[in-house]
């Protein structure tokens, strides 16, 4: 079964990427271009998988996983950090270690990307 997936990123460029690789594959896509968007499509129902970038402006993406986790939202979901930010080992991330299924690297291998969503499924 093809989980949906929910990807979180100001770069419409590469929210536009990430539907495209797995609209093709058979997921439904949603995006969001920041945190308050992410927070809303969560309470509103989301289920499945968490693309999230963590450079965005206003709110980061640790900002927004904390944020998900103290509302209860993490439940139905997998966490992925997909981001130009370099070593996952940042202060902000903290406690939040348990929620984060993968870290990738921008600009990702979209291999790797597709083998990390595919172990979701």
């Amino acid at each position: 079964m093809r989980k949906d997936i929910l990807a979180v990123d100001d770069d419409n460029d590469i929210l536009q990427s990430i539907k495209d690789i797995f609209e093709h594959q058979g997921h439904e896509v949603f995006t969001a271009n920041n945190a308050i968007d992410c927070i809303d499509k969560l309470k509103k129902g989301f289920k499945g998988i968490l693309l999230i970038d963590i450079i965005m402006p206003i709110v980061d993406g640790w900002d927004t996983i904390r944020e998900i986790v103290d509302r209860g939202l993490e439940k139905n979901i997998d966490i992925i950090v997909v981001t130009a930010v370099g070593t996952p080992y940042h202060e902000k991330m903290k406690g939040l270690e348990p929620y984060v299924y993968d870290y990738i690297s921008k600009p990702f291998n979209v291999n790797e990307l597709v083998e990390s969503i595919r172990k979701l499924t």
